[in-house]
């Protein structure tokens, strides 16, 4: 498997919507790790691309984070939504789409890469039998053990187990908002459920930003630790300016639907305030409909209308080259077992 091959068990987190790049894979490659690509949002034949120019970057292996399809809203839900943001903001048209899901696989299948990972839901077993067939490893990512079961039983080779504190978007298979009330696991109580339902090879994910953070969860079982937010302000990151700047604040980070209809983890702003309480879940309908307003934000460096995805431990991040911050964690992590584990 690709994680037993590792020199050092730190996998990049695809990061959809710009800070996943073939330029990050690259890096994080070169430092021992693994990386993968984001096809979120994009077109297939832009994943084709960004496939082909890691390759040419890399001579090893690399993996593509595809979003599963969910379903689709009823406009009644999230139409109040839009008019009341509608009258300070600009829009745009809200839409269903499976993000290219059956397209993306075709290509994947025709390009094989080393690692299919998802992200909202699970590949059914006859896509997985897909892959194996071309020599991929399929990761599903999961936020609970009844999450884990489906992914185990569609032939998921490992997990990629995501705790609340991660940032960006909550990779529920299901997003509904009668389970808001209900506590969403932190990583390490994840952990030591999966770990005492499957022996299959679990990534832990979720506000891992240092050294000692990718030591405990190697303790706790993973055999990899996924960063994300620790990578966001690195150069090799296609992150925008407003986020990039964002990053790294004493801010704090809140979960919200207001900005895409799907929970997500973001630095606390203006909008989130806001707009957060009583937000539908209509994804990516709100997404679509709000892709005009994060792009004027943008644009005019307002962080108050940008969506600054971002885990728990965002203000722990540094301004380093990739394969740097990937050779310090391991380093840093080795140091914290040791230290552990000494009388």
């Amino acid at each position: 498997m690709v994680i037993e091959s590792l020199r050092v068990p730190v996998v990049a987190a695809p990061m959809a919507g710009g800070p996943s790049t073939p330029e990050l894979v690259a890096a994080v490659s070169a430092a021992g790790g693994f990386g993968q690509l984001a096809a979120g949002y994009l077109g297939t034949e832009a994943v084709a691309a960004q496939i082909a120019a890691t390759r040419e970057r890399i001579p090893g292996p690399f993996g593509v984070n595809l979003f599963a399809p969910g379903p689709v809203a009823d406009p009644a839900s999230y139409a109040g939504y839009l008019a009341e943001l509608g009258i300070e903001f600009p829009l745009g048209t809200p839409r269903h789409d499976t993000d290219g899901w059956a397209d993306k696989l075709d290509l994947l299948i025709e390009e094989p890469v080393a690692v299919v990972s998802t992200t909202f839901g699970c590949p059914t077993a006859v896509e997985v039998d897909r892959l194996h067939a071309v020599g991929s490893e399929v990761w599903v990512t999961v936020t609970s053990p009844a999450e884990a079961a489906i992914a185990l039983d569609a032939g998921a080779d490992a997990l990629i187990a995501q705790g609340a504190e991660a940032g960006g978007h909550r990779a529920c298979f299901l997003d509904d908002p009668a389970d808001d009330p209900i506590d969403p696991l932190g990583l390490l109580a994840l952990l030591q459920l999966l770990t005492a339902t499957t022996d299959r090879p679990i990534v832990a994910a979720g506000g891992i930003a240092t050294g000692a953070a990718v030591a405990a969860v190697l303790a706790a079982g993973a055999r990899a630790a996924q960063v994300g937010t620790a990578l966001l302000r690195c150069p090799e990151a296609g992150t925008n300016a407003v986020h990039r700047g964002a990053i790294g604040s004493t801010e704090p980070t809140m979960l919200t639907r207001a900005f895409t209809g799907r929970r997500a983890r973001g630095i606390r702003n203006r909008f989130l305030i806001d707009h957060t309480p009583g937000t539908p879940a209509a994804y990516p309908e709100i997404h679509y409909a709000t892709s005009p307003l994060r792009a004027d934000g943008r644009a005019a460096g307002n962080p108050d209308q940008v969506n600054l995805w971002a885990g728990q431990a965002h203000s722990l991040s540094t301004e380093q080259p990739a394969r740097e911050l990937v050779t310090a964690l391991w380093s840093d992590a080795k140091s914290s077992l040791r230290r552990a584990l000494s009388d």
